[in-house]
């Protein structure tokens, strides 16, 4: 094969890729909007809408431990339309909810769905991430951080428009209808798998179970700070602020949906440039390890004083609104080093088994910031979550001062990842 035919099917096979992961990073944002939304709306308290999402973040965790091990076995264009076709059957066991069952059971069959929807979010994401690393040409990898930031910074902003879509359909056509336009779209997604190489992400040695814990301290450490970072952000940006925002402030749907939207398109879009600020305004060389330590002590800055400042009686809406934006400014540069870090620190060979394990943290730091999302807004409220951020990425920080440097830029050119 040329070198022209390679990198012409390499481009194809990027597109093919990227569209499979927008179509589901659309339907699984607004499926996440719809639920707590809906759910909120009929009654469940905040703590009760949390747990909604509990079995989602803990097959989550289980999909990325395993999914890195799978996607080497089997190839990763199977686990990436496995992901697409289990999200479809989970949207719609979900929209067969009857709201005349039992409130005990009708949570249980929620989780149910959202278990399945966290392991086809989970494989869809690990798939994607690895087989970009794999359809970059390796004379190309200099341009690999872009790629990744551009695919990442559209996904983010896709995942935003998704909050918009699940508001806005819960609005127009109500909760089932939205559900099976979702799946039908995803189901024509399905069919531009058939246009992938077969055993893209393959390895013919056989990977033992222990091989699935990362024996890299570099890929460890990473990770424990992953786990608190993500948790600092879900402890109040997934149940404690959609709550605050619908209840004490009176926000609509179409508000709470909309606000939320242009945050992550924006946060999006800041993923997207970080390659051209970094260098613009950095070094000039790939991020090292005191980048990360920066950012991260930043961060531990911002949700303090929005808590400071609603205990001080500022205005809810200004502080809300203003904070938030300059949160997801920080954040998107902490995510962005982040998953440029992981690659950095793993081996090619190894590439999908270390994303798995590193996103498996990812997940256990989701899991462990939804639930207290839920459970410290119903006792302590907005600002209870927001100390309970501050202290989570403290311990980020604190942890991220055990990483080395990673190779020299000569050998491992700038990437970037997903800022989930």
């Amino acid at each position: 094969m040329s070198a022209t035919t390679a990198s012409q099917a390499n481009l194809k096979n990027y597109i093919l890729v990227t569209l499979a992961y927008w179509g589901f990073t659309i339907t699984d944002g607004a499926l996440r909007m719809l639920v707590l939304l809906y759910f909120y709306e009929i009654g469940y308290s905040p703590l009760e809408v949390a747990f909604l999402f509990l079995f989602y973040e803990i097959f989550g965790i289980v999909t990325n431990f395993l999914g890195g091990w799978i996607g080497s076995q089997m190839g990763l264009k199977v686990t990436l339309y496995s992901g697409i076709g289990l999200q479809i059957f989970a949207l719609i066991m979900l929209s067969l909810l009857n709201r005349d069952w039992p409130q005990g059971f009708a949570v249980l069959y929620v989780m149910v769905s959202q278990a399945l929807s966290g392991i086809a979010k989970d494989l869809t994401k690990m798939s994607t991430k690895s087989a970009i690393w794999l359809v970059v040409p390796q004379d190309a990898q200099s341009s690999l951080f872009k790629w990744v930031a551009i695919l990442t910074g559209s996904k983010n902003a896709l995942k935003g428009v998704g909050f918009f879509v699940g508001a806005a359909l819960l609005t127009l056509v109500g909760f089932v209808p939205a559900l099976w336009i979702m799946a039908g779209m995803l189901f024509v997604l399905m069919f531009t798998g058939l246009m992938l190489p077969r055993g893209m992400g393959k390895i013919k040695a056989k990977v033992k179970f222990t091989q699935l814990f990362s024996k890299s301290r570099e890929i460890n450490i990473l990770s424990a700070a992953r786990f608190f970072l993500f948790g600092s952000r879900d402890v109040w940006f997934v149940v404690g602020l959609p709550v605050f925002l619908r209840g004490p402030l009176g926000w609509s749907f179409y508000q709470v949906g909309g606000f939320l939207a242009i945050w992550v398109i924006g946060y999006g879009i800041v993923q997207s440039l970080a390659p051209t600020l970094l260098r613009r305004f950095g070094s000039g060389r790939p991020p090292q390890a005191s980048t990360i330590q920066f950012w991260t002590f930043t961060l531990t800055a911002i949700p303090a004083a929005i808590a400071i400042a609603l205990q001080s009686g500022a205005s809810p809406n200004t502080v809300i609104i203003v904070g938030l934006l300059v949160f997801g400014v920080v954040f998107a540069f902490n995510s962005a080093v982040h998953s440029y870090l992981v690659l950095a620190f793993t081996d090619d060979d190894k590439v999908a088994l270390n994303v798995g394990f590193y996103y498996m943290a990812n997940s256990a730091g989701r899991l462990a910031g939804t639930v207290l999302s839920g459970l410290i807004y119903q006792f302590y409220g907005i600002v209870g979550c927001l100390w309970a951020s501050t202290l989570m990425v403290l311990a980020a920080g604190m942890i991220s001062l055990k990483l080395p440097n990673p190779k020299p830029a000569g050998a491992i050119a700038w990437k970037a990842g997903d800022g989930d």
